[in-house]
């Protein structure tokens, strides 16, 4: 066995179950052996014994995006890799595989500085960001992906390459945006920052008969806002449980979330339309510091099973509004746990500075939602005729995830992906998770 291997566990050794565990429940990985990485030397320790024994290698940071269980294989746990370094004049964050938004968020506060974060400050970095990074300052700064200037992988052949625009120039290009296709382990990456110190921001909740009214309203809202503005609507089904707020407790709701970049007064007179749509449950829309962000969306913090599914649209127009709400609003029979549209647009419409592999950009909306496991997806093929026909990968997780990642990439992107997979990952030893399976 390799000295950097020492943190090899098999079943049955002290601390491998709880190294299994992730956010999502809804599966639960059954490696053969588990690696507990703390540097990029253990990262290619274990992808070298998964390779000279047959074993297909799996990595998990946080357990956010579970698209397959690594049955039977190598599991790389990242979690303990996760440093990171701001530096305030390149205006750059660094960060390890293990690196979770919150952490980022802290570093680069203090500088006036903020990442394209996402919504959760509890998901991992480096995942999110190779799934293309959808997040409170898109529409203003465009995805997280676009912010990337070096990232650090090992590949199947164990080798360790940095990859920067004008080195590994095919590589960098798949990885932003087609990085979960299984190109190897991402040890480190470098990004951008954007001197953002303050959001106009928060969330506005409304009761369940007021879904058609806000959401019309919303409709006609996005097409005029600044691209400053991001925001997305998200319908809840939350259940009757102690960890819910009581006035949200088994009913439906709906939660306006707002990022303005700009000053408060703006934001205010922005939002003025919004909030006339009628009496909310809660409004926690103000000046905030960026620091503050993760109060936006308030999404979970405690792990719970979930499918995770969406389509990107092309369009939201007034009948595809009566659509959604026949199919998600009030007397609707769904059971999926929340329905939301994300605003597309401004800067994430806009072409990457270097090219990449991210193929949502054309899209005016996301609608996904997260179901609870054995609910069917109704209400994306219901709302199938104003799609583009992509998804997005980022907003995929659950089992059967992994067969839907081919459709988040246009045909030539595909292309593109699957000829760097086989280039360098001929033996298909990265084919858990949302992998492109006929790449080898």
């Amino acid at each position: 066995m390799s000295a950097h291997l020492s943190a090899l566990l098999a079943p049955g050794d002290a601390g491998f179950e709880a190294e299994l565990a992730g956010f999502d429940l809804v599966a639960r990985h059954r490696p053969a052996y588990v690696v507990r990485a703390e540097s990029a030397a253990d990262v290619r320790a274990a992808v070298r014994f998964a390779a000279g024994r047959g074993l297909p290698v799996g990595v998990q940071a946080t357990g956010h995006g579970i698209a397959a269980p690594a049955d039977g294989g190598v599991l790389v746990s990242t979690r303990r890799m996760d440093a990171v370094t701001v530096d305030p004049g390149a205006r750059t964050a660094t960060v390890g595989a293990g690196a979770r938004w919150g952490q980022v968020v802290a570093a680069a506060a203090p500088y006036g500085l903020a990442p394209l974060n996402g919504s959760s400050p509890l998901v991992g970095v480096v995942g999110y960001t190779l799934g293309g990074g959808l997040g409170p300052l898109g529409r203003a700064y465009g995805w997280a992906a676009d912010h990337v200037t070096r990232a650090r992988l090992v590949t199947a052949d164990g080798a360790v390459r940095d990859v920067t625009p004008d080195r590994h120039a095919d590589l960098f290009r798949g990885l932003r945006g087609g990085g979960k296709a299984g190109f190897g382990v991402v040890t480190r990456l470098t990004f951008g920052l954007v001197p953002v110190a303050r959001l106009y921001g928060g969330g506005i909740r409304f009761p369940g008969e007021l879904a058609a009214p806000l959401l019309h309203a919303w409709r006609r809202w996005t097409a005029d806002v600044p691209d400053a503005v991001t925001s997305s609507v998200a319908l809840l089904r939350l259940p009757d449980a102690p960890e819910v707020p009581a006035f949200l407790r088994g009913r439906l709701t709906a939660h306006l979330r707002i990022a303005f970049d700009g000053p408060d007064e703006e934001g205010e007179r922005l939002v003025r339309p919004l909030r006339a749509v009628g009496p909310a449950l809660a409004d926690s829309v103000r000046g905030m510091p960026y620091a503050s962000v993760a109060d936006i969306h308030q999404d979970p913090t405690e792990p719970l099973p979930y499918h995770e599914r969406n389509i990107v649209l092309r369009a939201l127009d007034g009948q595809a509004v009566e659509r959604l709400l026949s199919l998600a609003g009030p007397g609707s029979p769904c059971a999926d746990t929340m329905v939301e549209l994300r605003h597309l647009g401004g800067a994430l419409a806009r072409p990457a500075p270097v090219p990449d592999t991210l193929s949502a950009r054309d899209g005016a909306f996301t609608l996904s939602t997260l179901s609870p496991p054995g609910v069917p997806d109704t209400v994306l093929h219901g709302m199938a005729p104003w799609g583009t026909g992509r998804r997005y990968a980022n907003f995929l997780a659950g089992p059967g995830a992994a067969d839907a990642a081919p459709e988040c990439f246009s045909p030539a992107d595909l292309a593109r992906l699957r000829a760097l997979k086989a280039a360098y990952d001929p033996g298909n030893v990265f084919r858990l998770g949302h992998t492109l399976r006929d790449a080898a």
